[in-house]
C-alpha cells in the first residue's frame, strides 16, 4: 500500500520538483499584501479603492499565476526532466475547492468578530501557524527535502511573533490592527515561499542538464 501511494503522489511531488509550486505561491502572497497595504494607506478618494482598479490588479495576478508556471515548466523543466501530465483534479478542482472553503470560512469567522467588536488582531496573526501546518503537510505528503522544515519553523516562529508585536508597531503597517497583522502575515508566508521556492530552482538548475542542442 505505502508503495502504491508513493507512486500516486510522484505526479505531486515532481509539480515542485523544479520550485515552481512554491514561487507561485510566494508570488501570490505578496502580491496580495501589495494591494491590502496600497488600499490601507491610499487616499478614500484613490483608484485603488475602486473596483475597475481592484478586478485589472486581480486580473493580471491570476493571468501570471497561470501562464507563469507554465512557462517554466514548460521551457525549463519539460527540456530537463520530462513532461507529467497532472490530474486536473490536483492541478485544478481540488486547490479551488479548498481555497473556497478556507476564503469562506475565514471570511465568516472575520465579519462576525467585526460585528462583535472582537479584538482580532492576535487571532488573525495566528493564522501564520496554518499556513505552517499545510507546509508542514505538503513536505510530508510530497517527500520534500528535509531543509524545507526550517521555512515551517520560521512561519510558526514568526507568526508568534506578530502577535506578540506593539499595537503601534502593526498600526504602522496598515490600520485597523487586525489587518495589520493580516499584512505582516501574508509577507511572512510569502516570503518563506518565495525563498524556500527560489532555492530549490537554484538546486534543481545545478543539478540537471539542459538539453543539448539539436544538430544543424
Amino acid at each position: 500500500m505505502e508503495r502504491i501511494e508513493s507512486l500516486l503522489n510522484r505526479p505531486k511531488a515532481y509539480y515542485n520538483i523544479d520550485g515552481v509550486g512554491e514561487l507561485a505561491m510566494g508570488f501570490m502572497c505578496l502580491a496580495y499584501a501589495l494591494l491590502m497595504w496600497l488600499q490601507a494607506h491610499a487616499p478614500k478618494d484613490s483608484v485603488w479603492h475602486g473596483m475597475p482598479a481592484f478586478i485589472i490588479y486581480f486580473g493580471l495576478m491570476c493571468l501570471i499565476l497561470h501562464y507563469g508556471p507554465k512557462a517554466i515548466k514548460k521551457h525549463i523543466t519539460y527540456p530537463r526532466t520530462g513532461f507529467v501530465e497532472y490530474p486536473k483534479r490536483d492541478t485544478l478542482w481540488r486547490p479551488m475547492i479548498l481555497g473556497a472553503a478556507v476564503s469562506a470560512a475565514l471570511s465568516a469567522g472575520l465579519m462576525v468578530g467585526l460585528r462583535r467588536h472582537w479584538n482580532l488582531t492576535t487571532p488573525v496573526s495566528l493564522i501564520g501557524l496554518l499556513f505552517a501546518a499545510s507546509y508542514a503537510y505538503g513536505i510530508a505528503r510530497m517527500r520534500m527535502a528535509r531543509w524545507k522544515w526550517a521555512a515551517v519553523w520560521v512561519v510558526a516562529l514568526g507568526s508568534l511573533v506578530i502577535a506578540f508585536l506593539p499595537a503601534d508597531s502593526v498600526g504602522a503597517v496598515a490600520k485597523p490592527l487586525w489587518r495589520g497583522a493580516f499584512l505582516l502575515t501574508m509577507m511572512l508566508y510569502g516570503a518563506v515561499s518565495l525563498v524556500s521556492g527560489g532555492i530549490s530552482f537554484w538546486l534543481y538548475l545545478r543539478h540537471t542538464e539542459a538539453p543539448a542542442p539539436e544538430a544543424p
